[in-house]
Order: structure tokens, then C-alpha cells, then sequence
């Protein structure tokens, strides 16, 4: 995919702007949006209408291994024979003589020197807080072709997909089901409430009979001895 022209027809919109339009199609990787687009160039779709857009934007740092002395010593060793290259070729081009291949080889060496010392002085210094290198990424999600909405059916027809695919909304949580409420507790009785009376369905409380009679007991029950006794002799 070629880069956009600075000179197209996008020069006067404001930027930065969200692009506005419909969504064509969605793609999990930038290659795949990107692939998309290309097919639709191919296909004489008018592709200045398009916008590729990232969403759920995620910086990622990938660790790629264990900085040491010789590892920070080579990487400025090979920077600095690169800056060395491109300053002996600048003399070499503008001033050739017959020096300057020497030139150009002691430009190489000179600059990987500097840039082994400077990248030893600068591991020494952050050594404690850095140990390993990485590589710094911001990926997305979800990546979104929007486009005009005179032009989605065209898109999608030339793409072959049906409707965008969004992601589906998370699911609603569901609440945790309540236990049945206890009943309240039975009212606890009063000791101090009088006693009713009994009724027929209750049992009588059983007479002990071996407790001995009190004295006005053994009264009432020598009265009424006596008393059956005249009834009977009376008869």
C-alpha cells in the first residue's frame, strides 16, 4: 500500500478529526485492513474515501532479550560505524582524491569507536533500572474501515462480506439469586402471664398419690367419711 500523497485531496481537512462515515468492514490486524484497502484499489474503488480506524488503542512493550556489556558495547559499535559510513562517503563524493578510501575506512572506525564508548557510558549509568531491551508497539483491538455511506455497498460487495463485524457487547451480569426470606421467629412465651384454664383437649396432670395429706385435707376427707357414714345409716 503506498503511502498517502501529501499533495491529495485530504491537504485541506482539519486534522486531528475522527473520520466520519459508516463502517465498511472489521479486521482483528492492521495487515488484514490493510489488505482490504488493496483489494478495493484494485477494484477502481475510490479509496481517498476511506479511513483505516483503530479502536481499544494498547501500548505494548515486547522484551527482546538481556542487555550486557558486549551487547550495549556492539550495538554502539555497529550505530556509530553506520554514522562513520555516511560521513567518509559525504567526503568521498564531494573531495575525491585518491585518499579517500583511507578516509573512508577511518571514518568507519572512528565512528564505531565513539559509539561503543557512548553506548558503554550510557548502559553503565542505567544499569540498575534497565537490564534488557525492547521494542515499544501501540496496537489496537479492532480496526475499522469507514467510508462514505454512498460507496459501503459497492465496498462490500467488492469485499464480500455482508455487514460490518463489530464486537459484541458484554453480557449484562446477572444478579446473584436471593435466598428465601426466614420466617419470623415465634413469639417467646411469658412466665409471668397467668395460666388459663384447661381445656378438654389437654390431659389432666396425673394425681401423686403417695404425697401425704395436709392437715386441712385430712379434715375435709374425715368430714366426708362421716357424713357417708350417717347417709348410710340414715338409709
Amino acid at each position: 500500500m503506498s503511502t498517502q500523497s501529501p499533495f491529495g485531496g485530504r491537504l485541506g481537512r482539519a486534522y486531528p478529526t475522527l473520520p466520519k462515515g459508516e463502517t465498511i468492514a472489521s479486521y482483528e490486524t492492521y495487515q488484514e485492513a490493510q489488505a482490504a484497502v488493496d483489494k478495493l484499489a484494485k477494484a477502481e474503488f475510490p479509496v481517498k474515501e476511506l479511513s483505516i480506524v483503530g479502536h481499544d488503542l494498547t501500548t505494548v512493550e515486547r522484551i527482546t532479550g538481556k542487555l550486557t556489556w558486549g551487547r550495549a558495547a556492539g550495538a554502539g559499535a555497529l550505530s556509530g560505524a553506520w554514522f562513520g559510513t555516511f560521513l567518509g562517503l559525504l567526503l568521498f563524493i564531494f573531495s575525491p582524491t585518491g585518499t579517500s578510501l583511507g578516509v573512508l575506512g577511518a571514518a568507519i572506525l572512528i565512528g564505531a569507536g565513539f559509539g561503543m564508548i557512548f553506548s558503554v557510558v550510557s548502559y553503565s549509568l542505567n544499569r540498575r533500572r534497565r537490564d534488557f531491551t525492547s521494542v515499544m508497539q501501540v496496537l489496537a483491538t479492532r480496526y475499522a474501515i469507514i467510508g462514505d455511506p454512498g460507496h459501503v455497498a459497492r465496498a462490500r460487495t467488492v469485499l464480500g462480506v455482508t455487514d460490518a463485524t463489530a464486537p459484541a457487547p458484554p453480557a449484562a451480569p446477572v444478579p446473584p439469586a436471593q435466598p428465601p426470606a426466614a420466617p419470623p421467629p415465634a413469639p417467646a412465651a411469658d412466665p409471668t402471664a397467668p395460666a388459663g384454664p384447661p381445656t378438654g383437649d389437654e390431659p389432666a396432670a396425673p394425681v401423686d398419690e403417695a404425697r401425704p395429706l395436709t392437715y386441712g385435707e385430712a379434715q375435709d376427707a374425715r368430714r366426708r367419711a362421716a357424713r357417708e357414714e350417717r347417709d348410710t345409716g340414715g338409709a
